[in-house]
């Protein structure tokens, strides 16, 4: 059912950064990268909801976060793996 989400419509441009960061072409080029990771990691038939669920908490997480230019992308794989394995303990099922 992943399929039937369009990562399209989450990624950020740098209009979105621009309050934020004063790069902000590559804060929405990392956080792009970040989004695509959550989706390409998510299983195939993960409910829709939960992924769009997955993918708006990420975007919450590091659109103002002071440190997305600067993590690598192993870091990030494994934040998003850990995001992905705790997000139904983390009490996020609503």
């Amino acid at each position: 059912m992943k399929h039937m989400v369009d990562i399209q419509v989450v990624l950020a441009t740098w209009q979105d950064m621009e309050d934020v960061f004063e790069d902000p072409d590559e804060a929405a080029e990392r956080l792009n990268t970040v989004l695509h990771m959550v989706y390409d990691r998510a299983e195939e038939d993960i409910e829709i909801e939960r992924l769009e669920k997955l993918l708006a908490h990420t975007w919450s997480i590091w659109h103002q976060d002071d440190n997305l230019l600067y993590v690598n992308d192993d870091d990030l794989l494994d934040w998003v793996d850990h995001l992905l394995a705790t997000w139904d303990d983390a009490n996020n099922l609503d």
